[in-house]
């Protein structure tokens, strides 16, 4: 009787008892069997994904080969790193990165800065029907299309008779701001800005709207004015935000939006225009080197995807918040 006991026990026979823990097969079965009304709806956009997103990598290679077109991606001669040292050696590749980096850096502080800012300002708005057409006022340019934005800032800005031209010629100014090379960057940042500030303050208010409302009366208990309850209750509030976003915006920090740029060029501002998009395209798809523009896209994604790692990595180190 003691040694059945001792047999009844063992961890192997208490775990033949209750039967054995069903493997990844059959936990991914009742998996799917539970939840397949949600794979259903993220069907398309799980092929949506890999058909735009993965299988279009099959074409890297292109930067490793010398383009043929009758053998297609895979049957020219391979050449390894020749296009990477082309671009690294061309006269261009020190000007389109520092343009890339002034760009992109200018719209990432201050495109990053203003929602907050914006989200902030709109929080303290007491008056519902005010605080729904602030809202509703700052989020309408970012559905106005790239091309009606440039559009406008041509009609706008135009150095004969452009109102905001006038106005400075106004005051004594006399700007060409859609030709002068050192004002395309301020031009830029502030239209993209204008276009994209309401709407990338969404997240920042639904962030805000889960605080606790008793931190704000314990505060102004405690003689706090709206200034401390932005900087000891907001701001705290939407640190985790802040940083996911400032990851994820890191990801493309080099990928400068090449639709308005593309249209806002001209030969005047072209020296500080030319970015690593515009380049690429202009090398690759108009003057037909296709194996050197893959060469120059690999180059800024590998960038892109550097700085997301990185900054990942300070991110977890420092602030204890990442996306991996």
């Amino acid at each position: 009787m003691t040694l059945l006991r001792e047999r009844a026990d063992l961890p192997g026979a208490a775990a033949a008892g209750r039967g054995a823990p069903p493997g990844r097969v059959e936990r991914a079965r009742r998996h799917l069997g539970r939840y397949w009304q949600l794979w259903v709806l993220l069907l398309p956009a799980i092929v949506f994904t890999v058909v735009f997103a993965y299988v279009p990598m099959y074409g890297i290679q292109l930067a490793f080969r010398e383009f043929d077109f009758q053998a297609g991606l895979t049957g020219g001669e391979w050449v390894g790193l020749k296009y990477f040292e082309i671009f690294f050696d061309s006269p261009m590749f020190a000007t389109v990165l520092r343009n890339t980096l002034t760009i992109s850096i200018a719209t990432l502080v201050v495109g990053f800065l203003a929602p907050i800012a914006l989200a902030l300002i709109i929080n303290q708005i007491v008056n519902a029907t005010r605080k729904r057409f602030m809202q509703t006022a700052t989020y309408l340019p970012h559905f106005i299309s790239v091309v009606v934005v440039v559009g406008m800032i041509q009609v706008l800005l135009n150095p004969s008779n452009g109102t905001v031209t006038r106005l400075f010629s106004g005051v004594g100014l006399d700007l060409d701001l859609l030709g002068d090379p050192d004002l395309f960057v301020p031009v830029y940042v502030i239209s993209e800005v204008w276009q994209h500030c309401g709407w990338n303050s969404i997240i920042y208010l639904a962030a805000l709207a889960s605080v606790d409302t008793q931190l704000y009366e314990a505060a102004r208990i405690d003689g706090a004015n709206r200034l401390h309850l932005i900087r000891h209750v907001d701001i705290p509030a939407l640190v985790p935000t802040m940083i996911i976003l400032f990851i994820l915006t890191m990801g493309g920090v080099l990928s400068t939006g090449f639709e308005k740029i593309w249209l806002m060029q001209n030969a005047l501002n072209l020296p500080v225009s030319e970015v690593i998009a515009t380049y690429t395209y202009r090398i690759g798809i108009l003057g037909n080197q296709f194996s050197l523009g893959t060469a120059i896209g690999l180059f800024n994604t590998v960038i892109n995807f550097l700085f997301l790692v990185v900054t990942n990595w300070l991110a977890k180190k420092f602030a204890d918040t990442s996306l991996w």
